[in-house]
């Protein structure tokens, strides 16, 4: 296991995490990878799309209404014919094509903020 370098507390608050529920996916046909096109309702910062390689573990129709985590401060990311405008978080499983979501343990209001 690879351990990352250091950083410091200024770094970390650069990072905007929060809450989000998915509200559609669907499958992304043209990804290189298995992946679904997520669309996310972060509240008061609006509904956000994102590319998320979670098929081997997760359906489509049970990430509907499933309260995850992501980074929404990243640019856009162009990934085929489509932008991502953040980066759900996920745990990687013994290979990286395993991906759990880091979800919720209760409810929280969309787009609030982990910290």
């Amino acid at each position: 296991m690879t351990i990352k370098p250091e950083i410091s507390w200024t770094d970390f608050e650069k990072i905007d995490i929060r809450s989000g529920t998915i509200i559609s996916v669907n499958d992304f046909e043209k990804a290189r990878n298995p992946s679904y096109q997520l669309e996310i309702d972060f509240g008061e910062l609006g509904i956000k799309k994102s590319s998320a390689q979670i098929t081997s573990l997760y359906k489509k129709e049970e990430l509907i209404g499933k309260q995850i985590l992501a980074v929404v401060n990243f640019p856009k990311k162009q990934i085929a014919n489509f932008f991502s405008e953040c980066l759900v978080l996920g745990v990687y499983g013994e290979n990286k094509s395993e991906v759990t979501l880091l979800t919720t343990s209760l409810p929280t209001t969309n787009g609030s903020q982990v910290g």
